[in-house]
């Protein structure tokens, strides 16, 4: 006879959605509105200590990769141990060896969320967390923190606020485990709904619908979701905001999509191209820079109602576009979605309205105006293409007229640039990009590359026609001990 737990005995924390979407957002608000590292641990301390239904605090943080790490932690014991919360990062991609494994983990109170009990059990609050080397530095490894770093600056130094508005769009398939079941029965959609037509009770459409609602739950503040082009292919669009909160909500947008397919007898995937011969799925991202809450982008009467500030933005931006090209495109699998017949990017040069262009100006106005890179994989790590994108554009911002005409000019000149067509030669330029090594960091670059190498040495070079297995199972966000041994 098997167990069967009294959940009523218990009284774990169990809110309704309504109350954990008023929750959430009280805090979101406060978050947006700049308050205290010192006032967000008081109040989220004092909560822990005074709701007696929290069992356990789940504490996530980002690999080198952007593969969401968590552990849970016993509330009484998070609560006596704040300041020493240690793991061992020699098991973390990216991190550190076996010789020098510990590392901290330094919470980020103003992320706090309550989660839905339905999903993520009961009793049980979530906080992010940067990573930290042992002597309380910041780690190499961890673009959370990097990129929180830089945001502070650009806030105390200059007064701007980095936005950032995400496309993330993912598939449904058949089956549980689907990508690590790929060698043996390869992959099957879900559904034939696609592109704005699945049906009300769709499975496509119960699944969209029951994402939406958590993400609703959790804060998001969802704007629109729909099938997208491909058959079983899902974008679920939440509100553009904060760079840092952005890039986390990317993270459990993907982490509460999988579950809510695995709890339906699903896959809901993120590899860039699954299936050939459809469309792929990106992961466009919508920014802009705004100061004293007015948007910077926006110029009425400038080109494409650019601003001067906007349009050096974009030109840094482009500059390194191709030296970026193997982070934002991070996979074997990624490079194989840049194919402009299936509405991919890969010229590098800004347009108003040619979707092939990787950088596209939207029709905006005051309040939208901004920039949209459209080549990002939804396997990208958030945080460090944020950071990245960010450092780009400032340096077109920073540049003399004659630094910016010489980008411009070099762009321009025909024929149209590309991005690389394969991940081994773009992990070639991002090895030799002495501009890289700068802005990451000698010892995340080499981390990166390090890591990405041996993904490549097990995919062949050559694309073809048809996905490889390789691609599949050594990918980041699929492969784990067993996969990876078994080569």
């Amino acid at each position: 006879m098997g167990f069967s737990p009294d959940l009523q005995l218990r009284e774990h924390l169990a809110l309704s959605y309504p109350e954990l979407e008023e929750f959430n957002l009280e805090l979101k608000k406060e978050q947006l509105s700049g308050k205290s590292d010192d006032y967000f641990e008081k109040k989220i301390t004092d909560f822990l200590k005074n709701e007696k239904r929290i069992k356990a605090v789940t504490v996530a943080f980002s690999d080198l990769e952007g593969k969401l790490q968590m552990l849970d932690y016993d509330k009484k014991f998070f609560l006596d141990s704040i300041e020493n919360l240690t793991f061992d990062g020699s098991s973390i991609k990216g991190f550190t060896d076996l010789g020098s494994s510990d590392l901290r983990l330094a919470v980020d109170f103003s992320s706090f969320r309550l989660l839905p009990a339905d999903i993520f059990g009961t009793g049980k609050a979530l906080l992010f967390a940067n990573v930290h080397d042992v002597d309380g530095s910041q780690f190499e490894s961890d673009f959370r923190g990097m990129l929180q770093n830089k945001l502070k600056e650009l806030k105390d130094v200059d007064g701007y606020d980095f936005l950032v508005a995400p496309e993330v769009e993912g598939f449904l398939l058949k089956g549980q485990d689907a990508e690590q079941n790929y060698a043996c029965q390869g992959f099957e959609l879900a559904t034939k709904g696609g592109y704005f037509n699945a049906l009300p009770q769709d499975d496509l459409r119960k699944f969209i619908d029951t994402v939406a609602e958590v993400q609703r739950s959790l804060g998001f503040e969802n704007e629109k979701d729909h099938g997208e082009v491909a058959p079983a292919q899902f974008e679920i669009n939440f509100k553009y905001t904060q760079a840092l909160i952005t890039a986390d909500e990317i993270l459990l947008y993907k982490l509460v999509a999988r579950q809510v397919a695995k709890l339906m007898g699903f896959t809901a995937t993120f590899l860039p191209k699954p299936i050939s011969g459809i469309n792929g799925s990106g992961m466009h991202i919508n920014m802009s820079v705004t100061k004293n809450g007015e948007n910077i982008f926006y110029e009425k009467d400038g080109e494409d109602n650019l601003s001067e500030f906007g349009q050096s933005f974009c030109t840094g931006l482009l500059h390194r576009a191709k030296e970026m090209n193997a982070v934002y495109c991070p996979s074997v699998n990624s490079f194989r979605r840049l194919d402009p017949n299936f509405e991919a990017p890969n010229a590098i040069q800004k347009s108003a309205r040619d979707r092939g262009s990787i950088v596209r100006i939207p029709l905006g106005n005051k309040k939208s105006a901004r920039i949209e890179m459209r080549p990002v994989s939804p396997d990208a790590n958030p945080y460090m293409v944020f950071f990245l994108f960010l450092i780009a554009g400032l340096e077109g911002v920073s540049a003399t007229k004659t630094e910016l005409k010489e980008m411009r000019d070099f762009r321009e000149r025909k024929p149209v640039k590309k991005l690389y067509g394969n991940f081994s030669d773009a992990l070639s330029g991002f090895k030799t990009s002495k501009y890289m090594q700068k802005t990451l960091g000698t010892k995340a670059h080499e981390k990166f590359y390090e890591i990405k190498k041996e993904v490549v040495e097990r995919a062949p070079r050559g694309l073809g026609n048809k996905v490889k297995i390789g691609e599949v199972i050594f990918h980041h966000e699929v492969t784990n001990q067993i996969l990876w041994n078994n080569f």
